[in-house]
């Protein structure tokens, strides 16, 4: 009878749970407008032999020279915008 109940508990629990798709985007309109010469501060992956993440401003531009879209990157690895 334990089981039982513990069975349907479960599956109540699970079935209120909100699931999100696997490849659900959040709600971020990328990153904030600027001047051509602002610098968009990300996370950058650490380089091999080093377990610290790096943080590196550039400016549009410059992430565009390195194959990186700012506006996509910005929600999960943005950090800071500086205005010049």
């Amino acid at each position: 009878m334990a089981r039982k109940i513990l069975a349907v508990g479960l599956g109540l629990l699970v079935a209120v749970l909100p699931l999100a798709p696997a490849n659900a985007v959040p709600n971020s309109p990328g990153a904030p407008e600027g001047t051509p010469s602002t610098r968009y501060c990300l996370r950058v992956d650490p380089i091999t032999g080093s377990r610290l993440e790096t943080i590196q401003c550039r400016t549009r531009e410059d992430w565009a020279s390195l194959e990186v879209d700012v506006d996509q990157e910005w929600a999960e690895n943005g950090v800071r915008v500086i205005s010049a």
